[in-house]
């Protein structure tokens, strides 16, 4: 089954997300773009708070968020209920992050990370599954 995944984040992330939204689309995956679709100044708000409504739908599966430092598109993305984001500057981050928590969002600061380290930590969370086991019970506490 192809995973369909959210795309978005602002203008410091644009770069890294066309790239990654071509890669993601070489890979097999199913891509929506929230934007933004350009690299003039924008609020990542706009683009994040549609990406996590469309997961919390079922319309996406996973979603990848792209601002300049990620903390702006970390922090509004767990606004949601239904979302796990995780701001992820390395690969072991990545992992851990689904395999102990199921994030559903992976979020990533342009300005810090290097366009092929972003491909590999979005590979990472895409293809590392989540343990369950004691990790449910955690998981089942986290939304208020």
């Amino acid at each position: 089954m192809s995973k369909k995944i959210a795309i978005g984040g602002d203008h410091a992330g644009y770069y890294h997300k066309e790239k990654l939204v071509k890669w993601l689309q070489s890979e097999g995956y199913e891509v929506t773009d929230f934007g933004p679709f350009n690299a003039d100044s924008a609020d990542y708000p706009d683009f994040v708070h549609p990406a996590c409504e469309a997961i919390e739908k079922g319309d996406c599966d996973f979603g990848v968020l792209i601002c300049g430092s990620g903390q702006g598109v970390t922090i509004t993305a767990n606004k949601h209920q239904k979302i796990r984001a995780a701001l992820c500057w390395d690969t072991d981050l990545a992992a851990v992050t689904r395999q102990h928590n199921n994030s559903n969002v992976v979020c990533i600061a342009a300005r810090w990370t290097a366009y092929e380290l972003a491909e590999s930590i979005v590979k990472t969370f895409l293809t590392t599954e989540f343990e369950g086991g004691r990790h449910q019970r955690r998981v089942d506490k986290i939304s208020c």
